[in-house]
C-alpha cells in the first residue's frame, strides 16, 4: 500500500510538473547576416577596402525569451540577447554575454508592461520602425547622429509599455544612474507613442541620455553610447553634457509599394566641461519607399538630408538602394548601395576651440564608423539566415 501511495504521489507531481511547463513557454532564436562588401572614398588614397560586414539588414544575434503564465491575464516574461560579429566570433557590444538586451518583467493583457534591465529606448522601439532602417542599416542618418540604427544601449531601465488601444500605443523609460547622491548624473529618458491603423502608420518620440560626471569620453553609466561617437560627423561631441533627439515618422503601404517619411532633430548639449562652446544640432530629414514586386523580391530606395549647425556647420546628402530575394521564409540573399556627400566643415577633437579642432566635412555612411573624404560609396552583397 505504501508503494503504491508512494507511485500516486509521483504520478501527481509529474503531472502537476507538466501542467505547469504547458503554461510556459522559452524561445531559442537568432539571426546570422555577413556580406561582402566595397568600401570607397573619393580620393582614392588607401581609403578604399574590401570587407566583410556584419549586419547589414539585421543585427546578428542570439537570445532566448520566454514567458510563465501567472493566472488573471498576468504573466512573467524575459529576455536575455546577445550581440555578436560573425566574420571573427567576438561579441557584438563589448558588455558581456547579453550585451544588446537582458531584462525581466511582468506583462498584463489589461494594465501593459513594465521591464527591468538592459533594454532598447522607446523611440526605437515605436519609431525606427516606421523608417528607411526598417530595411538595412545603410538607410540610417548620416553617422547614425539621431540614433536612429540604435548605436545606443541603455542600462538599468525601467520601462513601461502599454496595450494597444484601437492602434495606439506608448512607451516610457528611465535609466537610473546609480550614482550615490547625484541621481542625475548620467541618467536617461525617454517617451515614445505610435499609431497603426491597416496600411498608416505614425509616430513619434523622444529620447535624453545625460553624460557622466568627468567628460574626457562619453562616460555615461546608463546610455552606452560609445558607438555613437565612432565616426567623423560627431566623433567630436563625446564630451558633450547631454544629447536630445526628438523623431517623427509616418509610413503607408498601398498594394506591393510602401513608403515613408521621418525627421529628427538631436541636441548634443555643452557646459563648462565640454571641449566645445555651442551646441551642435542636427536636422535630418528622410524619404523611403520598397516595391514588393514578386513574393520573393523586394526592392528599396531611400534618401536623407542631414544638416548641422551651431558647433559646426556641414551638410550631408546620402541616397541608398536595395535588393533582396528570398530563398525561404527564413533565409534571403541582398545587395545594397549607398553613396554620401559631404559639405562644410565638421569638429574632429575634443581638445578646444581653435581653429584646429576643425576640417572639411567628411562623408560616413549611416553607423558604419567609417570615414571616406567629401563622398563615400559601399556595395554589399550578403546573406541573411533567421532562426
Amino acid at each position: 500500500m505504501k508503494k503504491l501511495a508512494l507511485s500516486t504521489l509521483s504520478l501527481a507531481l509529474v503531472g502537476a510538473a507538466g501542467a505547469a511547463h504547458a503554461q510556459s513557454s522559452v524561445t531559442l532564436y537568432g539571426t546570422l547576416d555577413t556580406s561582402i562588401a566595397y568600401v570607397h572614398g573619393n580620393n582614392g588614397q588607401g581609403n578604399n577596402s574590401w570587407q566583410m560586414l556584419s549586419g547589414n539588414e539585421s543585427g546578428n544575434k542570439w537570445g532566448l525569451k520566454g514567458t510563465e503564465d501567472l493566472g488573471g491575464g498576468l504573466k512573467a516574461i524575459f529576455q536575455l540577447e546577445s550581440g555578436f560579429n560573425p566574420a571573427n566570433g567576438q561579441l557584438g557590444q563589448n558588455k558581456g554575454i547579453f550585451g544588446r538586451q537582458a531584462y525581466v518583467g511582468l506583462q498584463s493583457d489589461q494594465a501593459g508592461t513594465v521591464t527591468l534591465g538592459r533594454q532598447y529606448d522607446p523611440t526605437t522601439d515605436l519609431v525606427q520602425g516606421m523608417t528607411g532602417d526598417n530595411i538595412a542599416f545603410e538607410y540610417a542618418t548620416p553617422g547614425d547622429v539621431d540614433n536612429n540604427d540604435n548605436s545606443a544601449r541603455f542600462n538599468n531601465v525601467v520601462k513601461y509599455t502599454s496595450p494597444v488601444f484601437s492602434g495606439f500605443q506608448f512607451e516610457g523609460m528611465y535609466a537610473l544612474s546609480g550614482v550615490a547622491g547625484k541621481p542625475g548624473t548620467g541618467q536617461s529618458w525617454g517617451a515614445a507613442a505610435a499609431y497603426n491603423n491597416g496600411p498608416l502608420g505614425v509616430s513619434a518620440g523622444y529620447l535624453h541620455m545625460t553624460n557622466g560626471a568627468t567628460r574626457t569620453a562619453w562616460t555615461s553609466p546608463t546610455a552606452d553610447a560609445g558607438a555613437t561617437f565612432d565616426g567623423p560627423i560627431n566623433s567630436g561631441y563625446a564630451t558633450a553634457k547631454s544629447v536630445g533627439i526628438a523623431q517623427v515618422a509616418g509610413q503607408y503601404a498601398f498594394g506591393p509599394v510602401a513608403f515613408g517619411l521621418g525627421y529628427s532633430n538631436a541636441q548634443y548639449n555643452q557646459d563648462a566641461l565640454s571641449a566645445f562652446a555651442s551646441t551642435e544640432k542636427y536636422n535630418t530629414g528622410r524619404a523611403w519607399a520598397t516595391f514588393q514586386a514578386t513574393p520573393a523580391v523586394q526592392l528599396g530606395l531611400g534618401y536623407s538630408y542631414t544638416k548641422a549647425s551651431g558647433d559646426a556647420d556641414a551638410k550631408y546628402h546620402q541616397v541608398t538602394a536595395s535588393g533582396q530575394y528570398a530563398l525561404s521564409k527564413r533565409t534571403d540573399v541582398y545587395l545594397i548601395g549607398a553613396y554620401q556627400h559631404a559639405s562644410g566643415y565638421q569638429r574632429i577633437a575634443d581638445t578646444g576651440n581653435s581653429a584646429l579642432d576643425f576640417q572639411s566635412a567628411q562623408a560616413s555612411i549611416a553607423s558604419t564608423g567609417g570615414a571616406g573624404t567629401s563622398s563615400a560609396e559601399i556595395v554589399a552583397v550578403g546573406l541573411r539566415h533567421k532562426f
